[in-house]
């Protein structure tokens, strides 16, 4: 079996790299405004399903899938439309716990399997002054929650509970763990 990332995320890509998975990437071009559901587990899965579905798959092929929601009190923080957005955003987390669910669908074309993993991250109190700091850096931008906790977002995380990988977008050990099972 062969492993295709149907996913444009450079962070993504260098997890596998960073344990040696071979893969072979392919582009889907999922229309994800479809998926109005609200509630973050189910909308996370079905945003890994529709990336699935629309990835052609071949026999000999394991299809891998993700997406990542951050939500805070069962509300969704899509990624911010701009920076004013992406202050509301940091500045709700200030001091505060939120999750993070990434969603990853392995998929040949006998079998599937759905991977869901939620990881709580808890913000330090953040001042004015901090949250402007962040923002300046630009790495706000297409991120959910507005923040990336691999680059300069990391400086706003005071603590997680859960699998930090789950957080950059791809639970690692999991998806190996379960790809040992279809690869061999």
């Amino acid at each position: 079996m062969k492993l295709i990332l149907a996913s444009s995320s450079p962070h993504r890509r260098d997890l596998l790299n960073q344990v040696n998975i071979e893969y072979e990437p392919r582009k889907q071009s999922a229309d994800e405004s479809r998926v109005t559901i609200t509630k973050p587990v189910e909308k996370v899965k079905a945003l890994a399903k529709i990336k699935s579905d629309v990835t052609e798959t071949f026999e000999g092929e394991v299809i891998l899938t993700a997406d990542t929601v951050v939500s805070k009190d069962g509300i969704i923080y899509e990624k911010p439309q701009n920076k004013e957005h992406a202050y509301r955003m940091i500045k709700e987390f200030s001091g505060e716990t939120h999750q993070v669910h990434t969603a990853c669908l392995l998929r040949s074309l006998h079998d599937e399997k759905m991977i869901v993993s939620k990881t709580d991250v808890t913000f330090y109190d953040l001042t004015e002054q901090d949250i402007e700091n962040y923002l300046q850096t630009d790495d706000f931008s297409d991120k959910a929650g507005g923040y990336g906790i691999q680059s300069q977002g990391a400086v706003l995380v005071k603590e997680i509970k859960g699998d930090y990988n789950t957080v950059v977008g791809l639970p690692l050990a999991e998806v190996v763990r379960e790809l040992k099972k279809w690869l061999e």
